[in-house]
C-alpha cells in the first residue's frame, strides 16, 4: 500500500505474512490512523496485482488469536478480526509476529475509538 493512497496517515503497526518466522511474503498488513477521523486495518496481498481489503476499526465486533505448535515455535500466529462490514465480515492476519500484542493493540484502539465516538457495544448491534 502506497502512502500516496492515504495522505496524512500514521502507521500504527505493520507486518507481513511469515514463513518460519521470516517475512517472506507479498502479503502485507497495516493498521493506519488518520488523526481525528478514522482507524483502518488493511490487508494487501499480491506482487503483480493487489487485492486490498480494509475494515474501519469501529466495525470490529470480535477478535480471535490462533496458534499452531509451529506458530508458537516461530513466535507467530493468526489474528482473525470479525466485523460488521458486509464485504469483509472476517479478516485474517495470517502468521504475523507477536499476535497477542497485535490483538491487544487492536482492542486498545477499538476502545479509544468507541470512547471518541461515544458508542457502547450495545449500540453497535442495531
Amino acid at each position: 500500500m502506497s502512502s500516496k493512497i492515504y495522505s496524512g496517515v500514521e502507521i500504527l503497526w505493520k507486518d507481513r505474512k511469515r514463513w518460519c518466522g521470516m517475512p517472506l511474503s507479498f502479503t502485507r498488513y497495516r493498521i493506519i490512523k488518520k488523526p481525528g477521523k478514522w482507524v483502518k486495518i488493511i490487508s494487501d496481498i499480491g506482487l503483480l496485482h493487489s487485492d486490498v481489503e480494509e475494515i474501519n476499526l469501529f466495525r470490529v465486533t470480535d477478535i480471535k488469536v490462533f496458534q499452531t505448535f509451529s506458530n508458537k515455535f516461530w513466535g507467530t500466529g493468526t489474528v482473525t478480526i470479525y466485523s460488521q462490514d458486509d464485504s469483509t465480515p472476517e479478516l485474517k492476519l495470517v502468521r504475523i509476529k507477536n499476535p497477542y500484542r497485535v490483538r491487544d493493540l487492536i482492542t486498545e484502539l477499538l476502545e479509544q475509538d468507541r470512547q471518541a465516538r461515544h458508542v457502547t457495544v450495545g449500540e453497535m448491534h442495531l
